[in-house]
């Protein structure tokens, strides 16, 4: 038995002989994990080669594959996570069953009496006019440049949106949108103009909605009478009449064009602020029309070639005095303006503009020699009828209207009010006064250049305007009933009755002077002034038409006649001869003091019109009643009668002979005596003289004002003015 080698520890040996004998630990080569090392021969490199360029292959195409897939994991998510947007914000809008179109903010067109277009007023400044009203350039230039597949999208563009993208991102700006016409006018009418994600995606929605419920052309006519053009003007119709003075029924390729291109940046654009720009604008309109096979060659060379469009900076014309007036008249004939109007004036537009031309032509002319800024006249004919009224010198530079809103010292043109009430009280046109200095309590009225002529009659007195007279008579009568004449005339501001209302110190408007003299044209009759002749609604119902109730009897027809013989002598051979043009007419002048204020008021059978010259700032100047509005008003009446038959004034009244003149031996004021001859009238003394009541004074009738006011004044009372 061998012996035992219990308790040596054999170590195993991997270099040892080999031997498979019993207790030998070895391995063997197939018994290892790795094979042994071999060359690799020519052959197996080769296969090696190609299947390592196939793997290369394989990993480009897997990557491809891979994009691909991701690409549709994204898309996928990206398109539940828009709708889930779409839904968020969708929900956030009112229920699909109250979608409506908002009602267009009315307008209000303004015409004159003979449907001529005076203005429009309202937040759009024009009318809606039909798609097929309109001029076809119009829609033609819009769809070209703002939305060329309007009439194939459903309401959004994606091609549209697209192409704007690759525009903002080569141009590193945004300069384009890629919103339809049907997007803008959805964001028009319901949306702020924000730009959200919100927005935009309740924009598109409100698009698709309209795309299914109006046509193509329903939506476009809504979009242009809408969309803002600039310098205030919502709507093709308002910005036609803004820039180029006509309706959009007649814009012509170029005009089409440029309203086109003002849809980029209104206000930039607009050729009132930069006509270049906005004429630059429309070539490229113009272009795309063509590119469009819109137009063709001929029209395109037509439409550059035209001239670039100047558009004043504001609203401009007279006219636009009479609109204001208007709308501040409107409310209370027919209420709140809740759709379109159209109100009918009185307005002759022809005789508006000869008003216009004659006031800015003489302040341009004469203005800065005589320091005089502004001016206004008002023309009514013997209904009350306003035929024309200018409120000031350019309405562009001040829409201030100082005929209606002005009131001023009427200087001598309130005169006649003061010798009218003297009439009323039994004088005539030849009774005679003394035309010396008078003293009046401290008050010493002077006559103008201080020239006095003695004993004329009162024909004389005011035509020459002779200041003493006036306040001679002034305080026969009393002050009080120089008020109650002047009101019961038509003047409706407040007065003083004072002495120095003779002189005409209290102030009045142009509009309620003018119209104070009306019966004096008319025969005694006062007709409600008044501006507007018919409102009707576009479709042609009338919500108000003029009716000229029975027109009160201010007057006596003798005193009508007396005064009117007076007053021709103003322009016959008085201070407003300069006014006469080969028309009976009538008329005053007026002069305030240091000739702050300038008047003529005139008027033939035909027409009343009165005249005022002045500063805003009652700044002092050189000018006259019988220099500037003497002038204005001849060259007005002259165009506003031509062609028109003649007539004579109302009434007839022929001076009686005249009457001697005692002077009294106390050296008072001069008593009328009755004269010598048949026919001859005696006059009343006057009870302020007497100290009696005047016997035998003529009673107007009930209807002309009752009987004249009187009173018994103390020295106090005529020093205070009460």
């Amino acid at each position: 038995m061998a012996k035992s080698n219990r308790g040596k520890r054999i170590e195993p040996s991997f270099d040892a002989p080999r031997s498979r004998g019993a207790g030998t630990l070895s391995v063997s080569p197939s018994d290892r994990v790795l094979p042994p090392a071999r060359r690799p021969s020519r052959k197996k490199g080769k296969k090696k080669a190609r299947r390592s360029s196939r793997s290369r292959r394989m990993g480009v195409g897997g990557l491809l594959k891979g994009l691909v897939y991701w690409s549709i994991v994204l898309a996928l998510w990206g398109g539940i996570a828009a709708a889930g947007l779409i839904v968020y914000y969708g929900a956030q809008m009112p229920s699909l069953t109250t979608w409506a179109i908002p009602d267009r903010p009315p307008n209000v067109k303004i015409v004159a009496v003979d449907g001529t277009l005076i203005a429009n007023r309202g937040m759009t400044g024009g009318e809606a006019v039909g798609l097929h009203e309109m001029s076809p350039f119009i829609p033609q230039a819009v769809v070209a440049i703002e939305d060329r597949r309007f009439y194939s999208h459903w309401g959004v563009d994606p091609v549209g949106m697209a192409r704007a993208m690759v525009e903002n991102l080569s141009q590193g700006e945004l300069s384009q949108g890629g919103s339809t016409i049907t997007q803008q006018l959805a964001k028009n009418l319901y949306l702020k103009p924000d730009r959200t994600l919100e927005r935009k995606i309740q924009e598109m929605l409100l698009a698709l909605w309209m795309e299914q419920k109006y046509t193509k052309n329903q939506i476009l006519e809504m979009y242009l009478n809408r969309v803002y053009f600039g310098s205030g003007a919502y709507g093709v119709e308002a910005a036609s009449q803004r820039y180029f003075n006509k309706s959009a029924r007649d814009v012509t390729l170029s005009e089409a064009a440029l309203l086109a291109g003002l849809l980029k940046a209104p206000s930039r654009l607009s050729p009132a602020r930069d006509p270049q720009a906005a004429e630059d604008r429309a070539q490229v309109v113009l272009s795309a029309m063509r590119e469009q096979g819109m137009i063709g060659d001929s029209q395109l060379a037509a439409a550059i070639s035209a001239p670039a469009t100047r558009a004043a900076a504001y609203w401009t014309g007279s006219e636009h005095y009479v609109a204001d007036r208007i709308m501040e008249e409107l409310p209370t004939l027919i209420g709140t303006v809740e759709r379109d109007v159209i109100v009918k004036t009185t307005i002759d537009l022809h005789l508006q503009k000869v008003a216009e031309k004659s006031i800015r032509r003489l302040i341009d002319e004469k203005g800065k020699q005589l320091q005089v800024s502004q001016g206004a006249l008002v023309s009514i004919d013997g209904t009350g009828a306003v035929r024309a009224m200018v409120g000031g010198y350019d309405y562009a530079h001040s829409q201030f209207d100082r005929a209606s809103e002005a009131r001023r010292q009427p200087g001598s043109a309130f005169k006649p009010f003061v010798f009218m009430a003297a009439l009323e009280q039994g004088r005539t046109p030849d009774s005679m006064r003394n035309d010396a200095p008078v003293r009046i309590g401290k008050w010493r009225p002077e006559n103008y250049q201080g020239k006095y002529h003695g004993q004329v009659t009162l024909a004389e007195a005011l035509a020459r305007s002779l200041n003493s007279v006036a306040a001679q008579l002034a305080m026969e009568v009393g002050p009080s009933a120089v008020v109650e004449v002047a009101h019961r005339m038509g003047v409706e501001s407040n007065l003083n009755p004072n002495a120095s209302i003779a002189l005409g110190t209290s102030e009045v408007t142009p509009l309620e002077l003018t119209a104070a003299y009306v019966p004096f044209a008319n025969g005694g009759f006062r007709p409600d002034v008044h501006f507007i002749e018919q409102v009707t609604t576009a479709s042609g119902k009338t919500l108000y038409q003029y009716k000229a109730d029975r027109i009160p009897r201010v007057a006596s027809a003798e005193v009508i006649a007396m005064m009117n013989y007076m007053m021709t002598g103003t322009i016959d051979y008085g201070s407003g001869r300069s006014a006469a043009f080969g028309w009976p007419a009538g008329g005053k002048t007026g002069t305030t003091q240091d000739s702050r204020d300038a008047w003529f008021v005139g008027y033939t059978a035909n027409l009343v019109t009165g005249v005022w010259f002045g500063n805003d700032n009652s700044r002092p100047t050189k000018a006259t009643g019988s220099s500037l509005p003497a002038q204005a008003w001849r060259e007005f009446m002259t165009a506003a009668h031509k062609g028109v038959p003649v007539a004579g004034l109302p009434g007839d009244w022929r001076p009686q002979p005249q009457m001697e003149v005692v002077q009294p031996l106390d050296g008072s004021m001069p008593l009328p005596q009755n004269a010598v001859g048949e026919g001859a009238r005696p006059e009343p003394i006057p009870s302020s003289m007497s100290g009696g009541q005047m016997p035998g004074r003529p009673v107007p009738p009930a209807d002309v004002g009752g009987a004249p006011q009187r009173r018994h004044q103390s020295i106090l009372d005529i020093i205070l003015g009460n």
